[in-house]
């Protein structure tokens, strides 16, 4: 039993550990050259399970992290994650799935979450771990990173714009107007509120400059609006009877097999506005939908709306619609064009 340099005792229980620990890593290199990522996660969670059971059982402090990162960079010189800051994380990956504190009781669950966590990459796994408040929506961003193949710098924006508590929140009558495979999916296509942070507007813009900013960046307002939405165009022209309208965008949902108009509103929500979508949404329904296409749905992003407005006026209407609104904090003041003091007033200043 001896002391070591940064005052951890090193007893032959440790020792006998860390031997085992390296024959585990040692099997898993053989391993990985098959399937990288499902070894190397599997290989964390047993080591961060170990650190969890032997931190409680043996009363070792998180200096033993710094001896056990120095001896296994020693045998796997040639091997990364093992520096005292990934040991740490994958301790916390451990913890964080296994507590109850984190708001999902994990009894008769926990192989399905585990199976989850090990499907997405380490660093997908870090920014979720450290950014979600529960497990709940830990596992929310998982299974979206599944089906959509988000990227980390995608998963990373998705999580810092809050889309665990917007997805699904927007005021709709879905339930009442489409059958239930496709209200379900179709509700969870909505957010509210829309980030449009990636836009920058003049204080005073109206819709059209809204429209124009929203297609220039319409890769942006693709990823914002979700998984699925394909863009058929801005004002799209439609004829009723002799008269001529515009749509402001239309858009196709593959999996929900349906077209989806999109009304833009720079001004909070007015009852009349629900009117006029729902209008568009039965011609697009009499006019654009074949016998393959599933009923038409639309969607009205407001400035501002409240939230009883909303649902009494979609009592009335015949078709499927959801009603959000936006954030955009991107606006330039012409007042604050410059902070500087301009030079008549340095002059007046110094003459006083």
């Amino acid at each position: 039993m001896t002391k070591n340099e940064v005052g951890f005792i090193v007893t032959e229980e440790y020792i006998e550990w860390i031997e085992d620990i390296k024959k585990r890593i040692k099997s898993s290199q053989i391993k990985a050259s098959v399937k990288v990522n499902d070894v190397v996660l599997d290989l964390y969670w047993n080591i961060g399970k170990d650190i969890v059971e032997k931190q409680a059982t043996s009363k070792w402090g998180d200096g033993f992290l710094s001896t056990m990162s120095k001896d296994l960079k020693k045998a796997f010189p040639n091997m990364s994650g093992f520096s005292v800051q990934n040991l740490k994380s994958i301790r916390y990956w451990y913890k964080f799935y296994n507590s109850n504190e984190n708001g999902l009781q994990v009894a008769n669950q926990t192989e399905l979450i585990e199976k989850m966590v090990k499907s997405v990459p380490w660093g997908h796994n870090q920014r979720i771990m450290y950014k979600c408040k529960s497990i709940h929506e830990a596992i929310f961003y998982i299974q979206k990173t599944l089906d959509n193949g988000w990227s980390r710098t995608v998963l990373e924006h998705q999580i810092d714009s809050g889309l665990y508590e917007r997805q699904g929140k927007a005021v709709n009558n879905f339930q009442f107007k489409l059958p239930e495979p496709q209200s379900d999916l179709a509700e969870q296509t909505l957010k509210d509120p829309y980030n449009f942070d990636f836009l920058t507007l003049r204080e005073k813009y109206d819709e059209k400059e809204l429209e124009d900013a929203l297609v220039s960046q319409i890769t942006q307002f693709l990823l914002e609006l979700g998984t699925g939405f394909s863009y058929l165009g801005r004002q799209v022209h439609i004829k009723v009877g002799e008269t001529d309208f515009y749509m402001d965008l239309l858009f196709y949902h593959v999996r929900l097999h349906c077209y989806v108009v999109v009304e833009l509103k720079t001004e909070k929500f007015k009852p009349e506005f629900a009117g006029k979508l729902n209008f568009y949404v039965t011609a697009v329904n009499k006019n654009m939908k074949t016998e393959q296409d599933n009923q038409t749905i639309g969607i009205l992003i407001c400035k501002d709306k409240d939230d009883v407005v909303a649902e009494y006026a979609l009592d009335d209407m015949s078709q499927p619609i959801g009603i959000a609104q936006y954030e955009l904090t991107k606006v330039l003041r012409e007042e604050f064009k410059s902070s500087l003091p301009t030079i008549e007033e340095i002059e007046n200043e110094l003459s006083e």
